[in-house]
C-alpha cells in the first residue's frame, strides 16, 4: 500500500474526541489522564500530535499504543529521526546522542523492524470533523498564509511543505515577537505540538499543546496536555514532574 500523508476523520457520533500533546515516552501519564476523564475506549478517540517517542522512559510502548483501535497519531520529527537513522549513520548518532533516541539500543533487533513499519505509515496531518467545525492536527506548523486545502494537497508532492509540517517553528517565533498570528483558512481550529510552551497557547485559530511532558528538568514545563475538541472544547492536564515521580528517576 502506498504512503498517504493525510487522513480525514468523520464526526464521532458516539463519544468524545481528544488531542494529546507530545507524549515523548510518557505513556503512563497519558493513561492516568485518560482515567481522570473517564475515557471510554469503545466510544472515545485520542489523536496525537506526534513525537510519541524519545526522552521519556516508556518509548518502547509506542507500538502498543499505535495498535490500539482508539488511538491515532500523526508523525512528529522524532519519528522522522527514527526512520532516517536506518539509512544514515550520522543521523542515527545525532538522534541517539542528542535527541533522546538512546532507548532504541535496548530494543531487540528482531522487534525494531516492526516498530519502524508501524511508524513509517503515520500521516503528516489529520482533519477531524467536530461540533466546533473541522479541526486540523499537524505536528509543527502550516506555512503562514497557506489555506488548509492547499497545505493538504501539497503534502502529497512537495517535500518542503512536508518538512515544514514536521520541523518549522517560524509561526511560533513570529507569534512570540508580535503576540499574534494569521489564522489557518479552511478549518475552525489547528492544533500543533513540537514547540514546548509553559501553558497551552491559543492565538487566532491556532492551539499549541506541547507542554513538555518529558522535560522534567525545566521548572516551567513537565506537563502532559490533552485538549478535548468534541463534542465540546475542554482542556485537561497532568503534572508529570509531581504526579509521575518515577519518570524523573527513569528519564
Amino acid at each position: 500500500m502506498s504512503y498517504t500523508p493525510f487522513k480525514f476523520f468523520g464526526k464521532n457520533l458516539r463519544g468524545r474526541d481528544f488531542i494529546v500533546g507530545d507524549i515523548h515516552g510518557s505513556f503512563s501519564a497519558l493513561e492516568v489522564l485518560l482515567l481522570r476523564v473517564n475515557f471510554d475506549p469503545e466510544h472515545d478517540r485520542v489523536f496525537s500530535v506526534g513525537d510519541l517517542i524519545d526522552r521519556g522512559p516508556e518509548s518502547h510502548r509506542v507500538i502498543e499504543f499505535l495498535n490500539n483501535p482508539w488511538f491515532y497519531s500523526i508523525m512528529g520529527n522524532h519519528e522522522r529521526m527514527l526512520l532516517d537513522s536506518m539509512h544514515d549513520t550520522s543521523a542515527r548518532d545525532n538522534w541517539i546522542r542528542y535527541n533522546g533516541g538512546n532507548w532504541w539500543k535496548r530494543i531487540p533487533t528482531s522487534v525494531q523492524p516492526r516498530i519502524r513499519q508501524v511508524i513509517e505509515k503515520l500521516p503528516l496531518a489529520f482533519e477531524i470533523t467536530t461540533n466546533i467545525g473541522s479541526v486540523a492536527v499537524v505536528h509543527a506548523d502550516i506555512p503562514t498564509g497557506m489555506p488548509w486545502s492547499k497545505f493538504v494537497q501539497s503534502l502529497y508532492n512537495d517535500t518542503d511543505v512536508a518538512d515544514y509540517a514536521l520541523w518549522s517553528r517560524n509561526r511560533f517565533k513570529y507569534l512570540s515577537m508580535s503576540g499574534r498570528t494569521t489564522p489557518v483558512e479552511g478549518v475552525a481550529l489547528a492544533v500543533f505540538g513540537h514547540t514546548p510552551v509553559r501553558n497551552p497557547l491559543q492565538s487566532a485559530n491556532i492551539y499549541y499543546i506541547d507542554t513538555g511532558a518529558s522535560l522534567l528538568e525545566d521548572d516551567s514545563l513537565g506537563k502532559l496536555t490533552m485538549l478535548q475538541v468534541h463534542p465540546t472544547l475542554e482542556l485537561h492536564q497532568l503534572d508529570t514532574r509531581h504526579e509521575m515521580p518515577q519518570f524523573k528517576k527513569s528519564a
